[in-house]
């Protein structure tokens, strides 16, 4: 009697402290997603009175070409990101995990543009890409448009995309880095193991756990990337980086139809489920938390 007691009054107690983190979660999580939800039926200008038109704004992004193009501008977008980053921060984090001389101020360093404001860096970097002053077409030496030609402007976003994002993706490769038992690396030395198969077998495998965070968590990224995109091209030229997040702004607070916005917000939700999930059926079988 005393134990069933005992019990209820933790059970009572956690649920209190839990309470706050619960009501956050419910204001500014669920609750929006149902409040989109609600608003892709209707049609609303911020203005006027919102009407209801049923699913009529999921039929009219389906039959938008100016819709696919941005979903389309997104894959491809992510495409030029998520290999390059991966690759790139998993490298840095190999070089980080030696503990050479000057380790902990680079570790320190390559986080920077990670933690910096994207729109504060788009600014910036749109000055660098500038053809008539920029830094870059002073150290090359001929004028480039970057952002205004349609086939450099993706690629030149994406690469901004890359070096702001490969400090964070090293972190996670660093911390599962150090996770790795070094008996393991012992035991492939004694073996006679080269160091590319001990990466190979030992390292990568390893990583797998890491890896699978890193790639849903950038994919989800890149498919919602707004402010860098925002500040160097408005998704121009002609429509070449204009990501669905920035085309979702324009529906919502440029040309005010609200609906439509909320529509095509809940289409990307739907794209991000649809490939969290296949990246969950595929790294399953794959992943190894222990060599046996």
């Amino acid at each position: 009697m005393i134990s069933l007691r005992v019990r209820r009054r933790e059970t009572a107690v956690a649920y209190t402290l839990l309470t706050p983190s619960l009501v956050g979660i419910g204001l500014f999580l669920v609750l929006p997603v149902f409040v989109v939800l609600w608003l892709s039926l209707r049609q609303w200008d911020l203005v006027s009175p919102s009407t209801f038109v049923g699913l009529r704004n999921y039929r009219d992004i389906l039959s938008d070409p100016a819709v696919g193009n941005s979903f389309a501008v997104t894959a491809l977008f992510t495409a030029m990101v998520i290999p390059v980053q991966t690759v790139l921060g998993l490298g840095v984090a190999l070089l980080l995990n030696r503990r050479l001389p000057g380790s902990a101020f680079f570790r320190a360093l390559y986080i920077v543009p990670w933690i910096c404001a994207p729109l504060a860096l788009g600014v910036v970097w749109k000055w660098m890409f500038d053809p008539t002053d920029g830094v870059l077409n002073a150290i090359i030496g001929h004028r480039i448009t970057w952002l205004s030609s349609e086939n450099l402007a993706l690629p030149s976003v994406a690469a901004v995309s890359v070096w702001s994002q490969v400090g964070y993706v090293s972190l996670f490769f660093l911390a599962g880095l150090s996770a790795v038992p070094g008996h393991l690396y012992e035991a492939a030395r004694i073996d006679g193991a080269s160091a590319v198969r001990t990466f190979w077998h030992i390292t990568l495998p390893l990583l797998r756990p890491t890896t699978f965070f890193i790639l849903v968590t950038g994919i989800i990224s890149s498919f919602q990337v707004f402010d860098t995109v925002y500040a160097m091209t408005s998704g121009g030229p002609a429509g070449h980086t204009d990501v669905i997040a920035s085309h979702i702004y324009q529906e919502a607070f440029v040309d005010f139809r609200l609906g439509r916005a909320a529509a095509l917000a809940v289409a990307l939700l739907v794209v991000l489920v649809m490939v969290t999930v296949a990246q969950q059926l595929w790294f399953r079988r794959r992943i190894t938390y222990e060599l046996g």
